[in-house]
């Protein structure tokens, strides 16, 4: 996904910083990491508040395979409805920036 549609996805926040990394990109809001773009699809910051939340929307956590063992990471891809949805991609662009302001603590 190109800087400028992933800007786009989160004009509802404020202007992003997006940095490469690991093969993919990072997305900041004033400093702090919320959402990761990761072979093309977006994963959004979720913690033990949150997580259910995305689950429950249908959303899949983010995995890997870590030397023999499976390694969840505390992202989660976003629910379909957002996709077509300002008011929707705004309400989970928030939760996972929430998320990060909670992480940092």
């Amino acid at each position: 996904m190109d800087n400028a549609a992933i800007e786009e996805m989160f004009e509802t926040l404020g202007a992003v910083t997006i940095k490469r990394m690991f093969g993919g990109k990072g997305v900041y809001f004033e400093g702090i990491i919320f959402a990761l773009e990761v072979d093309g699809e977006i994963l959004l910051k979720g913690d033990d508040r949150t997580g259910p939340t995305f689950e429950a929307a249908g959303s899949r956590q983010w995995a890997y395979d870590g030397k023999g063992k499976t390694v969840k990471m505390p992202y989660w891809s976003i629910p379909e409805e957002a996709y077509d949805d300002p008011d929707e991609m705004a309400r989970w662009v928030r939760l996972a920036y929430e998320a990060s302001l909670r992480a940092k603590k």
